[in-house]
């Protein structure tokens, strides 16, 4: 029987996996790896036990910190909803302001739920030990927590806040009056959506280079125009609903929060990730094996016929 690698002296959380049994790293370098999927499966999966072993301190305040951001996104298609009425193609324009919050949660690096927790279940589904499963809750339940508090905060702040006329008040009340007049068997589908999409620019943004900013603004933009229902960016908008007496409290958890929580989960965790882990589980037929000595480059074992 292998011994189990030996903690480091702080006790820190570590992620199960083969690499770190054989006391070896993720191979992400693409001329390593059977294919190109392959190598961006693996850069991701790295990315994601980064995620898992993060201090539960730290996440927390990431997360808060990335439930504040999402704010900008409801300024800011507040603000063109305002000033663009009347324009052609007014639709278009003020759903660009959507994408506002996702470019700063996601190049300051911060903790959204459904982004960072997507890259967080390729390790659990490379091996799913009750360990992995742990830290992914543990990772789910920190960050949506901060989440959520920061946009008590943002919708709190924007509720009180008297330097916004009358007319962008109400321009910030629509875009929360048109997620609420779903059914919750809409909210879910449309969260599903919503989550699919967030996880499809996560698989693209390894790629993407210098083209990041371009890739969340697509991204982000058509998950606006489809209507879709996102638990950080909704919550903003349903809890300014609230806290301006439009809608009762209770309407907050039923219908959006819960069945739109349980849609992200379902399109970007589990329908997205499980695709993308399948599509390379052939690929690993071909694993990458060193010389007994070490010192010749990767070869591959190719899979019987």
């Amino acid at each position: 029987m292998q011994d189990k690698p030996s903690q480091p002296d702080d006790d820190r959380l570590q992620v199960d996996s083969k690499e770190r049994a054989s006391g070896s790293d993720i191979v992400v370098d693409e001329a390593d790896l059977p294919s190109r999927a392959m190598a961006t499966h693996e850069s991701i999966r790295q990315e994601g036990e980064k995620e898992l072993e993060r201090e539960p301190l730290a996440l927390f305040w990431s997360g808060v910190a990335a439930g504040l951001s999402m704010g900008a996104s409801f300024l800011a298609r507040g603000l063109f909803t305002r000033y663009l009425e009347g324009i052609p193609g007014h639709f278009l324009l003020e759903n660009l302001g959507y994408s506002f919050g996702f470019m700063i949660v996601i190049l300051a690096r911060q903790q959204l739920f459904t982004e960072n927790t997507v890259t967080a279940v390729l390790p659990v589904m490379q091996l799913p030990t009750r360990s992995n499963i742990l830290l992914l809750l543990r990772l789910w339940g920190v960050v949506l927590a901060g989440n959520l508090i920061g946009t008590v905060v943002v919708a709190f702040t924007f509720s009180v806040m008297p330097g916004f006329d009358a007319p962008t008040q109400e321009a910030f009340l629509t875009s929360g009056l048109e997620i609420m007049h779903k059914s919750p068997g809409e909210m879910l589908a449309s969260a599903m959506l919503a989550g699919w999409i967030i996880a499809t620019m996560v698989w693209m943004l390894p790629a993407a280079g210098s083209a990041k900013i371009v890739v969340i603004i697509l991204m982000t933009w058509l998950m606006a125009l489809s209507h879709t229902a996102h638990i950080v960016v909704g919550s903003v908008e349903i809890l300014y609903l609230a806290m301006r007496d439009v809608i009762p409290w209770h309407d907050f958890f039923w219908p959006f929060a819960l069945p739109t929580l349980a849609g992200n989960i379902l399109g970007g965790t589990f329908i997205f990730a499980l695709l993308s882990h399948v599509q390379i589980r052939n690929d690993r037929a071909a694993i990458p094996a060193k010389h007994p000595r070490g010192k010749e480059p990767w070869r591959f074992k190719k899979p019987r016929r």
